[in-house]
């Protein structure tokens, strides 16, 4: 090996960074004590730039390109080296490679939660999470107020700490804006920028800037669903009584519904009790006293239903039909029907209706 080769051997002139991982922000060249080269060439791809670092000062940033290293191309570290104008000499340097991409999908959430006073529930606690992406905006602050002389930073070194801002603005934010806990799912979109909004200027001052914040769950406490859950049941259901009484009387006109199944049985009883006190001419043997027998079931009350200028109203009881006669809401000539019924069919046609209106006098004669 010729003197030559050995001293080009301490030479470096090519630099450039091949970013190989997903959440690498920083990487320092590995020049292991030698000399760059005057003119080497330095490559920056897209989403990355070069810092320069001369003897603990931040010097030349770099953006995506391809730089020959000379006088032109290196105003301040020419500036800090004294270096003329017919400077050709290797010099020594540091150089950081800073990833300018974004690191997406990061998690944010809250650890306790949050109190707040709702205009609806008053004082209530909510939790949140959601995700976020980060992206260094100034390189050379980023590598001065963050990185220092990290040889390989990380984005799980910063993660953390841009946690607890969003966390601590997006309880700010929650608390002062008024919107009450029932609408904050339609107006996550709204929240999460007002929340990118609020740390911009915090992060700002790291050399970091948000692109984007997505809140994708704002949840109560359990106890606090549980009383919506039942909130909502009770409105699905609408007015429990009206609701109960037409269920169990629809259930008494059905054959197979246990009313009927109640008073087959207590005909079944009947039958078997009388063939059991039926005894041979030859003498029957002494039985037990029979059961008492079992009442039938009550009739079934009928409901009706009662049409009005094309619209239904019902199902109301004979006791509810009597008082709408009395008051003149149920006539003679109201369209009425219930189960089992063929058509519908006017009041006073009907027997037990027409009952309602024997009180009551006839309409007068036409003169």
């Amino acid at each position: 090996m010729s003197i030559f080769d050995f001293l080009s051997g301490q030479f470096i002139d090519v630099i450039h960074w091949t970013d190989d991982t997903r959440d690498t922000m920083v990487w320092r060249f590995e020049r292991e004590g030698h000399e760059i080269k005057y003119g080497a060439k330095l490559t920056v791809r897209e989403g990355q730039a070069a810092v320069f670092v001369h003897e603990g000062q931040l010097a030349d940033v770099f953006m995506p390109g391809l730089y020959m290293l000379e006088t032109n191309n290196l105003p301040i570290l020419t500036t800090l080296q004294h270096w003329d104008h017919g400077f050709r000499s290797p010099f020594k340097s540091e150089i950081y490679f800073i990833s300018t991409r974004r690191f997406t999908d990061l998690k944010w959430g809250t650890k306790n939660p949050i109190m707040l006073r709702d205009p609806e529930f008053g004082p209530t606690r909510l939790r949140a999470f959601g995700t976020y992406t980060v992206k260094v905006s100034d390189p050379g602050r980023f590598l001065k107020e963050i990185v220092g002389t990290d040889g390989e930073f990380t984005m799980d070194e910063i993660s953390y700490q841009i946690r607890n801002i969003i966390v601590q603005e997006f309880s700010r934010v929650i608390a002062s804006s008024g919107v009450p806990v029932l609408e904050m799912a339609a107006n996550t979109a709204d929240l999460g920028r007002l929340v990118a909004e609020a740390i911009s200027e915090t992060i700002k001052a790291y050399g970091l800037v948000l692109p984007e914040l997505y809140i994708e769950n704002i949840s109560l406490p359990p106890a606090v669903e549980k009383a919506l859950d039942e909130r909502t049941s009770r409105g699905i259901v609408g007015n429990l009584d009206e609701h109960f009484r037409y269920k169990a009387a629809e259930s008494l006109d059905q054959p197979g519904s246990a009313a009927g199944q109640a008073m087959g049985m207590g005909m079944g009883a009947g039958m078997g009790t009388a063939m059991g006190g039926m005894g041979g001419p030859w003498g029957a043997r002494p039985q037990a006293p029979a059961a008492a027998p079992v009442p039938p079931p009550p009739p079934v009350e009928h409901v009706w239903h009662v049409a009005k200028d094309g619209q239904t109203s019902g199902p109301f009881s004979r006791a509810t039909m009597g008082q709408m006669a009395s008051t003149g809401q149920l006539t003679r000539e109201s369209w009425v029907w219930t189960q089992g019924q063929d058509g519908w069919m006017k009041a006073e046609d009907v027997a037990e209706l027409a009952q309602l209106f024997t009180v009551l006098p006839p309409p007068p004669p036409e003169n």
